[in-house]
């Protein structure tokens, strides 16, 4: 049976040439406003023909590197520049960055485990289904703009997947490459149904992750290197002109094969790292250990890395309960794919 039509409309036309700003907007009625709606910015850039790409953050509203970034590039990009279509949303889950949440605070939605999304569905569940049926056939190449929030810090990387189709492996690859974060990786999700990501790639689209920092804040190298990977990415795809800009440093590859690169935690306490972030760590190393809060005398629980590699992420906050993650370790690797 067809799914009914998204009651999402959009202020701006995406067949029109030049630039447009505004907003796509979900229809609500609750306590504070009876006739309402969620608007969620969106602008879209055009000049003639060519490929669409669609650029997006703020999928989980606590991730600020990649919202900040597409609103400089919303602010700045004009359609002289562009070569097809470039398609901004700064801010996918619009009411949970309001709030400065992951998840919404209208119906606690979690938008990146929500996909394919659902019209009749929830708040968030509608967003979903609006990205996935109306904006994702428009483009050619997607990047979702991530980092780690505010429960976790993530060494600065661009992404793909291992995919069946390797042509579209190798051209998201090239991408996440492209891209010029210091560190380039093919990632393994934990679980991938309900990602954007996955609803991106069924439908046989280019897409592109990154984690960008986190700590629920930005910093100026981060931003640099959000900034400079978008330019990057639309260079790469022919979006604009230019030359990819690579970063200082060589960049390294890592990878991630299955979710033993995951450390996660079995019991509640104080978490102390021993290892820092981007460092290398041998299998069997001690990176973690966490302390039992609620009395003294008792000796800490040591976490041990389950493979060598590089801690491209760990757990933000000191405070842990059991099932956070509180690391993640990566292989290097001489080349992807």
């Amino acid at each position: 049976m067809s799914k009914r039509p998204s009651p999402i409309s959009a202020t701006v036309d995406f067949e029109a040439d030049g630039v447009q700003h505004g907003y796509l907007k979900l229809p609500i009625s609750n306590d504070e406003s009876a006739w309402g709606a969620v608007m969620i910015p969106i602008t879209v850039v055009a000049n003639g023909t060519g490929p669409t790409a669609l650029l997006t953050g703020g999928n989980h509203g606590d991730e600020y590197e990649g919202i900040t970034a597409l609103l400089k590039l919303a602010n700045t990009l004009e359609p002289k520049d562009v070569h097809g279509r470039v398609i901004i949303v700064p801010m996918m889950n619009a009411p949970a960055a309001m709030a400065g949440r992951r998840t919404s605070p209208m119906d606690g939605g979690n938008l990146n485990r929500s996909f394919p999304g659902d019209p009749d569905g929830t708040v968030t569940e509608q967003i979903a289904d609006y990205f996935t049926r109306y904006l994702v056939p428009k483009c050619d190449v997607v990047l979702d703009l991530h980092s780690g929030g505010r429960t976790l810090d993530i060494v600065p990387f661009a992404a793909s997947h291992v995919l069946e189709n390797k042509d579209q492996q190798r051209q998201a690859l090239d991408g996440a490459i492209a891209f010029g974060a210091p560190t380039a990786m093919m990632m393994f999700e934990l679980d991938a149904a309900k990602l954007f990501d996955t609803a991106v790639e069924s439908q046989g689209k280019i897409f592109v992750a990154t984690e960008l920092g986190g700590g629920g804040t930005t910093t100026p190298e981060r931003l640099a290197i959000a900034e400079r990977g978008v330019k990057n990415f639309l260079i790469h795809y022919g979006l604009i002109e230019g030359e990819i800009e690579s970063p200082s440093e060589p960049q390294v590859y890592v990878d991630m094969p299955d979710a033993s690169c995951y450390v996660q935690s079995e019991h509640s306490g104080l978490l102390e790292l021993t290892v820092a972030l981007g460092e290398a760590v041998e299998k069997g190393q001690v990176i973690a250990r966490v302390y039992d809060m609620t009395r003294t005398g008792t000796a800490p629980v040591e976490y041990r890395a389950n493979r060598g590699g590089l801690l491209v992420a760990r757990r933000f906050p000191a405070q842990v309960n059991m099932g956070d993650t509180i690391a993640v370790i990566a292989e290097v690797v001489d080349s992807l794919g």
